[in-house]
């Protein structure tokens, strides 16, 4: 296991915690506690307000006020004296994460991490912010004097302290719930439409992404932009979404040389990135940048998610299949080092014509585009600007340039590597078999179907037992109760697995795995999903998963699932809960659908009221017509395939009833809202029927 390394010292109890977050606090002279019993039993017990710092191991600003504040002994100090001190990594406790974000939205700040929030002994918070720095600047309180102010006002002012926390509670309270008193609405095929115009509206027409920087990659958002161009809301629609996806792949946001995507950019032009690697963000761009291969094949997707599979594959496997969460953005104690380059360190590894070309190709001067001279590679001139240059055709310098970038790779790969969080989420595996799934589909790649069937036969062997899902396996143990989005996450994994493998056993778990979430999150009076299973004894509210953010909430990805598992199985009792659901937020999702992007993915398959397609057949019957269904554009219909000679699975036995092969041919059996057209044997037929404007837009 790699991490970001720690502080010398003598260890605190983190040392002995799996989290490799945690571990990175382990040598601070703070008397860090891990969030549980005995933390919250000391705080009572010593009448101590708590100081609830949270962030996770690729966080850069997180290390920074480790170094800056945790490291020191006079800060530490005055947080022992003061307070009883609790790290929570936000991956593994996502609930008490939502619930305390909650209170820097309710100062007026924007949020993120690391999150620093002072609680009550009984877990009530009075005050938060974000990153303090040590000494006031940023129009922020020195980290401090802030310390002393909180334990003066402790001390000799209980009562205003009281007062506030209980204002928090109630703000909380009303955040948790917020929307869920809204009148129930059918979400309609002009909603889309309205939702995915107004949406364009704020991409940049000429970086492409939302608005300025910071720039974040919101794939979940681009996919429902590319829904409601599906549904006839013009061109200009899958324009911004393509836009969007060329300027990120030609980016510093993208790993020009290893592959995959940074966290976000700093700037509005998809240049400087937050270089930490994040296994829900690649897991979704996959996934995007295969629909628009879908969409209009180009080179440009396929090289994209080729070299991300392979970053997966290569950085982010563990050798039992199962996927790790993040790699850091820091090595050697200074962000991004290991990606960038100057001019020096090019000409040293390459020839003087090839080094000249690739420096051309991403503009690595001596000045640079970041700190110190060096260079954050983009492709600023473009192979075809060179093979002219050179007059050469685009063949041979494509040719030159991947060799070259093969060169600099190598090179690169004898530096210190950045720290790699080896935790293995059972939701975040999810989202990437979800996004190989697809690809694998879509580019005819069945190496990369292996690759989301080692990482889901691992979770569901690890952490899965039939009847409770861990959210997290480390050093051969799974931990934590799963949450909603590790439900979610996962049952949607598996459905889309189920379409690239046809192995009934991933639709059977995800059947399960949905049946459980159901019955620990359904919460029937709010007719909404609830974070943490019904009854979690350790939260000062209860909190609902609504919102879609970096990754989409986990009643999205459960409805989601829900409605694959409805035109996968033919059983409408899948639907009721999505219908129900969508009803309760289409008010919302309608008038903020930014903040609900995969909600509205789910609620746009919905609409379509379990759209599935049946293939009957032997393989090789069938092959043309699930080649044809695989490499068109038709995001709300789910696979199954009947296969001839086979015996029926008990799952699929009233699906399959009746669908057999038309005059020995391979036969496609389309339905949506479980009435179905004549079988269909030509593949030609199949692609058109399947990207046909669907009714009503």
């Amino acid at each position: 296991m790699a991490t970001h390394p720690p502080s010398s010292g003598p260890s605190n109890r983190l040392a002995r915690e799996p989290s490799p977050y945690l571990r990175q606090h382990a040598s601070n002279p703070v008397d860090w506690f891990a969030w549980g019993d005995e933390a919250l039993a000391r705080a009572r017990a010593e009448d101590k307000p708590i100081l609830l710092s949270v962030g996770y191991s690729a966080c850069h600003w997180c290390h920074v006020m480790a170094h800056e504040s945790f490291e020191s002994p006079d800060t530490a100090r005055l947080m022992n004296e003061g307070f009883i001190n609790i790290k929570v990594d936000r991956e593994e406790r996502p609930d008490l994460d939502q619930i305390y974000q909650g209170v820097v939205q309710l100062m007026g700040q924007g949020g993120g991490w690391p999150l620093t929030v002072f609680l009550t002994p009984d877990l009530k918070p009075f005050y938060g912010g974000t990153y303090f720095p040590p000494e006031d600047r940023y129009g922020r309180p020195g980290f401090p004097r802030l310390l002393m102010a909180l334990r003066d006002a402790w001390k000799n002012k209980r009562e205003d302290i009281h007062r506030q926390a209980a204002q928090f509670e109630e703000g909380l309270g009303e955040l948790a719930a917020y929307g869920l008193d809204a009148a129930p609405g059918v979400l309609s095929v002009e909603d889309v439409l309205s939702m995915g115009q107004r949406m364009a509206l704020q991409v940049d027409s000429v970086h492409g992404g939302f608005g300025g920087a910071p720039k974040f990659p919101n794939p979940m958002n681009f996919s429902l932009l590319l829904r409601a161009w599906r549904r006839g809301g013009g061109d200009s629609l899958r324009d911004a979404v393509f836009l969007t996806l060329e300027r990120m792949a030609l980016g510093g946001i993208y790993d020009q040389l290893g592959g995959g995507f940074h966290r976000y950019s700093v700037d509005a032009r998809w240049l400087v990135p937050h270089f930490e690697k994040m296994l829900y963000d690649n897991a979704q761009l996959m996934h995007l940048y295969s629909e628009a291969q879908q969409v209009a094949p180009r080179p440009l997707w396929r090289k994209v998610v080729e070299e991300t599979v392979e970053y997966v594959r290569r950085e982010m496997t563990d050798a039992g299949g199962g996927f790790y969460a993040a790699q850091d953005a820091d090595s050697e104690g200074e962000e991004g080092k290991f990606f960038v380059w100057r001019p020096e360190e090019i000409q040293a590894v390459l020839p003087p014509e090839r080094a000249e070309l690739v420096m051309r190709h991403f503009r690595v001067t001596p000045l640079g585009n970041f700190e110190h001279g060096a260079t954050v590679l983009e492709v600023v001139v473009p192979a075809e600007t060179l093979a002219r240059e050179r007059s050469l055709s685009l063949e041979a310098v494509e040719r030159e340039l991947a060799e070259t970038r093969q060169v600099l790779f190598q090179a690169r790969e004898r530096r210190v590597k950045p720290g790699r969080d080896d935790k293995i989420l059972a939701g975040w595996n999810g989202l990437m078999i979800r996004g190989l799934a697809l690809a694998a589909r879509v580019f005819d790649r069945p190496d990369w179907t292996r690759l989301a069937v080692s990482a889901a036969d691992f979770v569901l062997a690890k952490l899965w037992d039939g009847t409770r899902l861990a959210r997290s396996y480390q050093e051969g143990q799974a931990r934590i109760d799963g949450f909603l989005e590790d439900y979610g996450d996962l049952a949607s994994g598996l459905t889309a697995l189920y379409q690239a493998t046809f192995d009934v056993k991933y639709l059977e778990a995800a059947k399960a795995l949905v049946k459980r979430a159901e019955e620990l999150f359904w919460d029937a009076e709010k007719q909404a999903y609830l974070t943490a299973p019904r009854g979690q004894k350790d939260l000062v509210v209860a909190t609902y998963g609504l919102f879609d953010n970096a990754f989409p909430s986990g009643a999205s990805t459960l409805t989601e699932a829900q409605v694959a598992l409805a035109a996968l199985t033919g059983d409408e009792h899948h639907l009721e809960l999505p219908s129900k659901y969508v009803a309760r937020m289409r008010e919302g999702l309608v008038a903020n659908a930014m903040g609900y992007g995969h909600l509205g993915l789910a609620a746009d398959s919905l609409l379509d009221g379990g759209a599935g397609v049946t293939f009957s057949g032997s393989s090789d019957a069938v092959a043309p017509l699930l080649s044809a269904a695989n490499h068109v554009y038709a995001p709300t219909f789910a696979f199954g395939w009947k296969e001839e000679g086979r015996p029926v699975p008990a799952l699929l036995k009233e699906l399959f009833e009746g669908r057999e092969p038309v005059a020995g041919k391979g036969a496609a059996y389309l339905c949506r809202g479980f009435a179905c057209e004549l079988p269909r044997t030509d593949a030609k037929a199949l692609a058109e029927r399947l990207t046909e404007k669907p009714k009503g837009a």
